[in-house]
This record gives C-alpha cells, structure tokens and sequence, in this order.
C-alpha cells in the first residue's frame, strides 16, 4: 500500500488511535508504507500530518505497529522533509529551507489562518546539511523504537530531497548544487545515515522523476532516473519507489514524446520506468 496523507495526527503531531484503526483496516496489504512523516521538528507542511521526533510521537506511532502487525500485515514508516513546501504559519513563524530561494507557485497552502500563498524559502548553507543527515538518522532510530518493520526515505514530489535532485529547483553552486552527482549528494548522505540505524535492506526509497506537483521540473528526467538508479545498486536497498505519474501531466508529456523518438529509432528497447 503506497504512502498517502491523511492529517489525522493530533496536536503536536502526535499519531493516534484513529490512525492505529485506519492501518489496522489494510493490513491485508502485505507492506504498508505509512503516510509522510516528520523527520524532524519544525517542518510541518500539512498541518496535521505525524511525526517521529519525540517521545510521545514514538509511542503514539506504537499503536499503529502494534495493531498492524496483530492483523498480520508488515509497516515501515516514510520519513520525510517538507522543504520550500513548508509555511511559517505551521512552524511557530519560521521561514522554510531549501536548496535555492525558489517558491512553489500556482498553488496554496492550508493553514489554520486558510489558504495562504508559499512564501519563498531560505536557502540552506552547506554547514546546515549535516543537522538535516542527522534529523532523517535520529527519525529512522526512533521509527525502529516505534516497532516499525523499515523506513522509505521521502525523495519525492517536491518536498526538500527531491528539491536537492532536480535541476528547477536547485540553483546553488558548491557540493550540493550544479551536477547530477552533487545534486544526488544529499540523498545518498541521507541514505547512508539512515542505513547504519537499520541495514540498508530495510531502507527503501520513493522518488517522483516527472511529477510537476510543487513546482517541480527537471531538464532531464529520464537521464537523471537512468543515473540515479545505477548509482543507488551501490546501497543495496530493500526496493527503489518510483512514481511514475504526472499530478499535471507537465513532464509526461515531454518524456512520452522523447521515449517514442527513441523506440522510433531503435525498435528492440523497451519501456523502462515511464511506460
């Protein structure tokens, strides 16, 4: 069962048993990735959504386990940053962070003040990185206290890692912007680090290559994908998450008509990722 977002998290983020019943339900699933989750304290971008940054978090987080794994299903936890898609109205005033000061455009996010515009985030500094690699190790320790069966790392839908691997949105120059390996750096960081919590044959990885959702775009998608996952054989990873799909069809596009140029010249390749 794919991660999806519910909001149902109590007042500091705090799992409930409301969502120990709605996961208990699908069990039957096999492997629930539960829904995205707070890696670390103060970036909320949907309000309401859990975390797995404090004590009662963990042990609110316990009842879902417990309950899943009573009905015979298996559950690992998505940790996640929200990045440029964060607002200061859901984080006690505080601007997000991103890989450049680029906002999310033609879009809004709820707050408890209403729909409200993204503002434009701060741009990290390279001696900020390493708290972020911590925060995703700290939440994948705490998800294993949580009695989860493994973690997927949110790389995904333009939330902060995703923003770090495409070229719309990251600008930056140094160690972390300009090329495919230096815009990857972050993820493979995080990747290591939540990997020496649990064996990276628990740690799965979800990324979104065509997905425009928070203004996302890449000039290379298929390029970037090929790469990616070449490089991430090096990790041995429980599995790679790829959604395929286009919230606004703003890049499926593009690839189909790429892909069908090259089927056209060369009738044995086969549809890959982007079928």
């Amino acid at each position: 069962m794919a991660p999806l977002t519910r909001c149902r998290a109590s007042a500091g983020h705090v799992p409930n048993p409301l969502m120990a019943e709605y996961y208990a339900q699908r069990a039957g699933a096999g492997l629930i990735v539960a829904e995205a989750t707070m890696a670390m304290e103060g970036n909320s971008s949907f309000w309401m959504e859990p975390g797995i940054y404090s004590s009662a978090q963990i042990a609110g987080w316990k009842l879902t386990t417990d309950a899943v794994h009573a009905a015979g299903g298996r559950i690992v936890l998505q940790i996640w940053h929200g990045g440029r898609a964060c607002h200061p109205l859901l984080n006690d005033g505080a601007q997000p962070v991103a890989p450049s000061p680029i906002a999310i455009t033609g879009d809004e996010v709820n707050t408890p003040q209403g729909e409200k515009p993204y503002v434009i985030p701060r741009e990290l500094g390279d001696e900020e990185i390493p708290k972020i690699i911590a925060g995703f190790k700290a939440a994948a320790a705490n998800a294993k206290a949580a009695g989860f069966d493994g973690v997927e790392v949110h790389a995904a839908n333009g939330y902060l890692l995703d923003e770090f691997l495409r070229n719309g949105s990251n600008r930056r120059t140094g160690p972390y912007g300009g090329n495919v390996e230096n815009r990857a750096r972050l993820i493979f960081e995080v990747i290591e680090a939540v990997s020496s919590v649990w064996g990276s044959n628990r740690v799965g990885l979800r990324i979104s290559p065509l997905n425009s959702y928070n203004s996302m775009i890449d000039s290379d998608p298929i390029g970037l994908s090929t790469w990616l996952a070449s490089h991430l054989n090096d990790f041995q990873l429980a599995y790679l998450h790829v959604m395929r799909g286009d919230f606004f069809s703003a890049a499926t596009r593009r690839c189909a008509d790429a892909d069908s140029r090259k089927l056209q010249g060369n009738p044995d390749r086969q549809y890959g990722l982007y079928q």
